[in-house]
């Protein structure tokens, strides 16, 4: 760095110097110590050797202080180098002629708690500095500023003492922290130049004869800023000459009346009192008598005013002619403001810690116990606020809210749409999932949440103080149990008859069994399943049974049939089916007999019978079985078991431990179809259990919470006859009473008068006589212009006491509290002169017609008056006065829209039942809907509505629609099963009759046909009908003679469709006639000596996956060999290919569709079943019996029942209405109130939807707005003359209007006493202002503009500062030239703003009028500005000028509409010809319009056949020709056309200035 800076030092050339502070280096340059001492912050004595180099001493900073122990035993170091002006380092020895700095020196070294002694006090920066020069130049910059400056800004930093703020040395400071530093760079905006506006328009001139003065002014709207041009002249002045001369003997001297200030009211000498004749009284209430009694009284005084000019008296006959007194008057000696003491301060309004960290706030009062008068010092501040509870750590806690619940409410089931009809009858009957609400309510949670804590009920606080958080649930689902539902399995086959019980076998009797099992059970607990057992009595019964299964086949013992053997597994089994292990049964042979059937073959036997010959069947069994089983009846109620032991519950809250009871049912024997038998007729081991435990209903008591806290009374007093005012509190049942349990209370809510609401304290004005007219002293009059005589223009005064409501004195402070305005105490009297027109006094009103009629009063002139000039001016001196006369009749005008229908509220105790305020309400019905009535008087006045109606409101009785509910139609009937042959499903529906309206409970989802099913699982018979075969018939050959009957032969039957049932009838049409048996064949019957062979065995079994290239076999046996020996038999084995689906099949289960959820009879939604059905398919499709899937060993893991829930339909749930809120204005028609309601629990599925509407409005009451209204300020006048000082005042008026005055009826005007106290308002305006009448000829400042809008500095678009700047002005006007010297210079000021915005400005101009056209400046806001710079263009001139007929300048000479330009060769106008069929309403133009002209060669028809712009001469100016110029236009273009440019730049101008696209000014250009 410090070689930067001095290779940026600019050094001067010069030889060697014994001049102090210059050195030579290398002979060439001199090195200037200031320079190096500035660069490097070292004294002089530091730096340079003087002799020979420009070489120093640089020093670093001093290192930390180190010391063994803590204090000034410490010692620190820094470096030093010798170094040279370049910036190198070189060897201390070159330095040797400079005094060396200390590099060591002794310090003290910090303890940590000497850090807490001491701090580093740092200012505020300071406003940014412009700086001279850049950071590496010493030369002042001249580069122009683009977007901003660079400057600097400082603060001062300073070491103190913590504990008494003392400044010490700052490197005390320094031992505990770094310095900060004292300055930073910042950016300065460019410099912003004064804006003032533009002119106002010219004044009329200042003489009405001869010549004389105008001016314009404008105003300052942005002040210059950082270094900005000043502002310009804010006045322009110009001569004015009038066409008439002034007289001779006028205007060479005029003479005006100056007067100046008034001085100070001040009392006479006691001579002037005495000759007043008045004595003064002191009036006011001492400080040190507030309790005294004091009529307040004033004094009348006088006060004098300059004069200006010639103090000769006789001069003012140059002036006025008017003898009244110009230099006193009778004024008011200045009372102060007096208040009573300050009140105490009141409670913080932050009480307790909590995340926001901003400070609580305190006020005290204090009241006017004395009203200013005349000339007094005005009422300091009656309220003062400060800060609070800046710390808050030392506060408590702030109170956390919390939800809290009532205990949920009983389980209400609602009926579906659809199903009202028939189950409205007894709504009692409907069981399963229903909805159960509660109520939530907020309370309070201390900070310590002891477990004690948790165990108690916390009162009831405003729900809004809970609002951060979401409230719980108010409603859930719940259920209410139906009747038990079972899904049974199929009878298991009867078991073997067995012992009961096998461990002690009795008798020769015993049971058979038969058992089913429990698929699906509903998980209500009322009911039982059906009995799952049932018994056969039998004889001869056993403990252990054989299990036989054989294995092999039977093989004949001796020939191909007969008697053979085969092998049999034995096993041994008890009656539970378990195997038991018998070592000695390891296999069983028996003896079976091989049948062999064969052909009555004889030739002279008889023949076979048929085959049913051979058959007999008979019935056997048919007597009915003896079938017993178990039954229990349902559980009974839980009772309590006195045996068990009882644990009463703790808390309402917790979790109880409920004493353990018993319940108990009845089980009995029952014989089927018949009734309830003996218990052994029943198997005693499978008899149900009779009793098991339970839990016994709990005792609850009723739960209230505490009482909440009284609502809290009116802090303000109430007027005397005003309604007392109530107060409430209220508790919530949380936990109604259970199972004998104590009872709730009756009281849930309480109301009271408020005790310590005060009633208003009545106390009123007394006003006494007013005192004679007073008038400034004779002493005072004497000696000053003006008539001696005590008459004129004087004040009257009158005391004023404050008395009690029965007329007892009391103090002043009461009344000015209680009793309203302050009544006036001084008032303007006159007494008469005698040159005054006198008159009498005025007459009695006359009496009033009626209402809006007027009633008069009059007066008349008296004596000499008469016949005075000035006293017959009725304007001066009214003779008549009309007034209105009073009316009561007022008129009733309803205003604004009707409020929405309000319905009822429901009583306070509802909604302190959790249980019951949420149940489902339709919000329809009869309600009352509201509209505000505005009260006008006669004169159009809003006035209190009350005058017009009770309450000011019209109501009217409204209905709201009740909702309509979605409805659809009953059920249909149920379809046929969705399968022809096996498991389907069969449905049923609904459709929609009617959509939801109004916020009615919407329509379950709907298909595309707007229709709900319900379906259930069905099973159709696939064999239905089956081919029925008869017997083969006989084999029947065709024989010729009497050959034998062998041999081949055919046989047939009979084959019919038959349906399964008993009442089928055949029908053939119903079978599939493909798998319609053959009805006959082809039959051998053996010749005799013939091989006779048995029918063919069954086919063999395919593998289970009919596997590709299996086969399946059957076979035949011989049952007798041929008589000839060499004679064949036939085949006895046949082979065919397993093929699918022809010789081979395959199975599989395939299970139906899904019902829907099936519901108990009476339930309406929640828990229920569905199924569905389960078929074996054979590998072509058909469905085939299950038995056939269970042939082949296929096992079924599927589900066929399941459990599913029906979404129970839960209706909207609102909270309570809020109460009315305040209204949102205290008059007027914009008033309205608001009450509002939360969501407690959206709608589900079917419930009733949440309504739109959550919150009310209801208009307010039209109550008239009264108000102050300011008047502008009167012009200045200078009393009694025509110039000097003077003063301007504004007047408080009392209007009255509606609240919105964009949209209703201007302020009107009424009595001062409706706005309250006129005297307090004037005490917080000001009402009077000094001001200065200019003389004619004087030269004087305007009144100040008003203030400009408020204007940011802003850099590219973008605000520089947060705050704005306005600004005003006072221009000087000078009416004399001669004047002109003594002109005071023009002002302006400015202040800070909020809310200000970014200007730009832009050069605006407006249309073209004979050549001329208005350029104004702009601001981005549309105030016009005078602007600077390149201004566009106001005039445009042609050269030459246009003198044709018919043409006129557009920047080029062209034509007026209808005509066409003729041009010259030169490229000028010629002349101007119309064009023929040229709507005249297009205006002809040199560039786009074209003329019927003479004809031009044929050859140029190509060359010319579109515009062309060509350069022409040195400027390249265009040309343009149409297609049908002239023929001289031709040839000139022609010769440009081929021109070649370098030539055509050299040739000289022509002598006329040539058609022209001439620049306008225009930015578009």
């Amino acid at each position: 760095d410090s070689e930067e800076r001095l290779n940026l030092l600019e050094l001067a050339p010069g030889s060697v110097g014994g001049k102090k502070g210059l050195l030579t280096l290398h002979k060439k340059y001199t090195c200037n110590l200031n320079h190096c001492s500035l660069l490097f912050h070292f004294p002089k004595a530091h730096v340079f050797n003087e002799n020979v180099l420009c070489v120093f001493f640089f020093v670093g900073s001093w290192g930390q202080c180190i010391g063994e122990v803590c204090g000034s035993g410490g010692v620190q170091t820094r470096t030093i180098w010798c170094v040279h002006m370049e910036g190198w380092t070189t060897h201390n020895s070159h330095c040797q002629h400079v005094e060396k700095p200390e590099s060591k020196r002794q310090c003290f070294k910090v303890c940590n708690w000497h850090q807490d002694l001491f701090e580093w006090e740092i200012s505020d920066w300071g406003a940014c500095v412009l700086v001279p020069f850049f950071s590496n130049e010493l030369k002042m910059r001249t580069t122009e500023c683009i977007t901003a400056q660079h400057g600097i800004q400082r603060r001062n930093i300073h070491c103190v003492r913590t504990s008494n703020r003392n400044t010490v040395s700052i490197r005390i400071c320094e031992f505990f922290s770094q310095k900060p530093p004292v300055e930073q760079a910042c950016l300065i905006p460019c410099p912003q130049d004064c804006v003032v506006s533009d002119f106002t328009s010219w004044s009329s001139c200042s003489k009405t004869c001869s010549a004389g003065l105008q001016h314009r002014t404008r105003h300052v709207l942005a002040a210059p800023m950082y270094g900005g041009a000043n502002c310009p002249n804010l006045t322009e002045t110009r001569t004015c000459t009038n066409s008439v001369d002034c007289p001779v003997a006028e205007g060479e001297y005029q003479y005006s009346l100056k007067v100046g200030a008034w001085s100070n009211c001040r009392l006479p000498h006691n001579k002037d009192a005495v000759l007043n004749g008045r004595t003064t009284v002191d009036f006011g209430v001492s400080s040190n008598e507030n309790n005294s009694i004091t009529t307040q009284t004033l004094d009348s005084h006088h006060q004098f005013r300059g004069r200006l000019g010639n103090e000769v008296f006789s001069i003012f006959s140059l002036c006025t002619k008017d003898t009244s007194p110009l230099t006193f008057q009778a004024c008011v000696m200045p009372k102060d403001c007096q208040t009573s003491d300050w009140s105490s301060w009141s409670f913080c309004s932050k009480t307790c810690r909590s995340t926001d960290l901003s400070p609580g706030y305190r006020v005290r009062t204090r009241i006017m116990t004395q009203i200013p008068h005349g000339e007094g010092k005005q009422c300091p501040a009656l309220e003062e606020k400060e800060a609070c509870n800046i710390i808050g750590d030392l506060l408590p806690k702030c109170p956390r809210y919390s939800w809290r619940t009532t205990d949920w409410g009983e389980c209400r089931i609602r009926p579906l749409l659809g199903q009202q009809d028939r189950r409205r009858a007894n709504i009692s009957l409907l069981c399963g999932g229903g909805v159960q609400t509660r109520k939530t309510y907020c309370v309070q949670v201390p900070d310590d949440l002891a477990a004690h804590y948790k165990k108690e009920v916390s009162r009831p606080v405003n729900a809004w103080l809970c609002d951060g958080d979401d409230p719980p649930l108010a409603a859930q689902n719940c259920s209410i149990p139906c009747q038990h539902q079972c899904l049974l399995s199929k009878w298991s086959p009867w078991s073997a008859c067995l012992y009961e019980n096998c461990k002690e076998p009795q008798g020769k009797k015993g049971f058979r069994q038969r058992k089913r099992e429990v698929l699906w059970e509903s998980s209500n607990t009322l009911g039982t399943c059906p009995h799952l057992m049932e018994f056969i009595p039998c004889e001869d019964p056993a403990c252990y049974l054989w299990q036989i299964q054989q294995n092999g086949k039977c093989i004949p013992t001796n020939s191909s049939c007969g008697p053979g053997t085969a092998v049999q597994n034995v096993t041994c089994v008890n009656t539970e089916g378990n195997r038991v292990n018998l070592h000695f049964l390891k296999g069983y042979i028996v003896t079976c007999f091989y049948f062999l059937f064969s052909l009555c073959s004889p030739p002279d036997g008889k023949t076979c019978p048929a085959a049913p010959v051979l058959e007999e069947w008979r019935v056997c069994n048919d007597h009915s079985c003896t079938v017993f089983y178990w039954e229990a009846s349902e559980w009974g109620p839980c009772t309590e078991d006195a045996s068990s032991t009882i644990n009463e519950s703790s808390s309402w809250n917790e979790t109880s431990a409920c004493p353990v009871g018993v319940q108990s049912r009845n089980v009995s024997c029952m014989r089927m179809n018949a009734g309830p038998v003996i218990s052994k007729r029943c198997l005693e081991s499978s008899r149900p259990e009779t009793t098991r435990p339970c839990l016994f209903p709990c005792k609850k008591d009723c739960v209230v919470t505490p009482f909440s806290e009284w609502t809290a009374c009116p802090a303000s007093c109430l007027p005397d006859n005003s309604t007392a005012a109530m107060q409430s509190r209220y508790r919530i049942i949380i936990q109604k009473p259970a199972n004998g349990g104590q009872e709730c209370p009756d009281t849930l809510y309480e109301g009271r008068e408020c005790d310590s609401v005060r009633v208003c304290p009545v106390f009123r004005w007394r006003m006494h006589k007013w005192d004679s007219c007073t008038l400034v002293p004779d002493s005072v009059r004497r000696g000053l212009s003006g008539s001696g005589e005590a008459c004129g223009n004087g004040l009257e005064t009158r005391g004023i006491s404050c008395v009690e409501e029965d007329g007892e004195p009391a103090n002043m402070t009461e009344c000015l509290q209680w009793a309203g305005p302050f009544p006036s105490q001084i008032r303007e009297c006159r007494v008469a002169c005698k040159d005054d027109c006198t008159l009498t006094t005025w007459s009695k009103f006359s009496e009033c017609t009626g209402c809006g009629s007027s009633r008069t009063r009059r007066r008349s002139l008296v004596g000499r008056s008469k016949k005075k000039e000035r006293c017959l001016n009725e304007n001066m001196y009214p003779l008549e006065e009309n007034q209105t006369c009073p009316c009561n009749e007022f008129l009733s005008q309803p205003f604004g829209n009707w409020s929405a229908c309000i319905l009822p509220n429901p009583p306070v105790f509802e909604s302190l039942h959790g249980w019951m305020r949420h149940r489902e309400v339709k919000e329809c019905g009869q309600g009352l809907r509201y509209r505000a009535v505005a009260c006008i008087d006669q004169r159009g006045h809003l006035v209190n509505p009350t005058l017009c109606t009770d309450s000011g409101y019209i109501v009217e009785v409204c209905h709201i629609p009740c909702p309509l509910d979605c409805k659809l139609s009953d059920w249909s009937s149920w379809s046929a099963c969705s399968s022809s042959c096996g498991s389907g499903l069969k449905i049923r529906s609904k459709w929609l009759r009617e959509k939801a309206f109004n916020g009615g409970r919407p329509c379950p989802k709907l298909d595309l046909k707007n229709q709900v099913y319900e379906a259930v699982p069905c099973n159709r018979e696939c064999s239905q009908y089956e081919w029925r075969i008869e017997p083969w018939s006989i084999c029947t050959i065709n024989t010729v003679d009497d050959s034998p009957a062998c041999g081949e032969g055919v046989q047939s039957r009979k084959i019919r469709s038959v349906s399964n049932r008993e009442d089928g009838s055949p029908d053939n049409s119903v079978c599939d006639p493909e798998e319609m048996p053959p009805r006959a064949q082809v039959c051998y019957l053996a010749c005799p000596n013939d091989c006779v062979v048995s029918a063919w065995g069954a086919w063999s079994n395919c593998p289970l996956q009919c596997d590709a290239g299996s086969v399946r076999n059957r076979s035949r046996q011989i049952l007798r060999l041929p008589a000839v020996e060499n004679a064949a038999c036939p085949e006895l084995v046949q082979s065919e290919p397993c093929l699918l689906n022809s010789t081979c099949f395959t199975y599989q289960y395939r299970v139906s569709d899904w019902s829907t959820c099936q519901l108990s009879e009476n339930a309406i939604c929640g828990p229920g079943s569905r199924s569905r059905l389960l078929d074996c398919v054979q590998s072509d499709g058909k469905t085939v019996e299950l038995q056939k899937c269970q042939q082949f060993g296929l096992i079924n893991n599927l589900q066929m029942l399941e459990s599913c829930v029906v979404d129970c339909p839960v209706s909207c749930i609102l909270s309570d209405w809020s109460p009315w809120a305040d209204c949102s204005h205290t008059c007027g028609t914009q008033g309205h109130s608001v009450r509002t309601r939360r969501i407690l629990q959206e709608a589900h599925e079917e419930g009733r939807p949440c309504p739109s509407q959550l919150s009310q409005t209801k208009p307010c009451s039209i109550r008239p707005c009264y108000m102050w209204l300011l008047n502008d300020w009167s012009p200045c006048a200078a009393e009694g003359a025509k110039c000097g000082e003077g003063v301007r005042r504004r007047n408080l008026s009392c209007v009255v209007h509606w609240g919105n005055w964009q949209e209703s009826p201007p302020p009107q005007p009424v009595d001062r006493e409706l706005c309250g106290d006129v005297l307090r308002q004037q005490l917080l305006q000001e009402m009077e202002q000094p001001c200065f009448v200019p003389c004619p000829g004087d030269c004087h400042l305007t009144q100040w503009s008003t203030w400009s809008s408020c204007q940011l500095i802003c850099l590219e678009g973008r605000s520089f500062e947060s705050t704005g700047r306005q600004a005003r002005s006072r221009a000087v006007i000078i009416q004399a030239m001669e004047n002109q010297g003594s002109c005071p210079s023009q002002v302006f000021e400015t202040q800070p703003c909020k809310g200000g915005k970014c200007h730009s400005y832009q050069w605006k101009t407006g249309g073209w009028t004979n050549n001329k056209r208005p350029v104004w400046c702009q601001r981005s806001d549309g105030v016009n500005v005078t602007g600077e710079g390149l201004q566009p263009t106001t005039l445009r001139h042609c050269h030459p000028p246009c003198t044709k007929p018919f043409s006129h300048c557009t920047g080029v000479c062209g034509c007026e509409k209808g005509y066409t330009e003729v041009m010259t060769s030169h490229g000028f106008l010629d002349y101007c010809t119309r064009t023929p069929g040229v709507d005249n309403s297009k205006k002809a133009d040199v560039k786009t319009n074209s003329g019927r002209l003479k004809p031009r060669p044929s050859q140029s028809n190509d060359l010319f056949s579109e515009w062309t712009l060509r350069p022409v001469g040195p400027v390249g100016l265009p040309c343009a020709a149409p297609s049908y110029m002239l023929s001289e236009l031709f040839v000139s273009c022609l010769l440009v056309f081929f021109s070649k440019p370098s030539k055509t730049s050299k040739a000289s101008p022509p002598p006329q200035k040539p058609l022209t696209l001439a620049y306008d000014g225009d930015v578009d250009m």
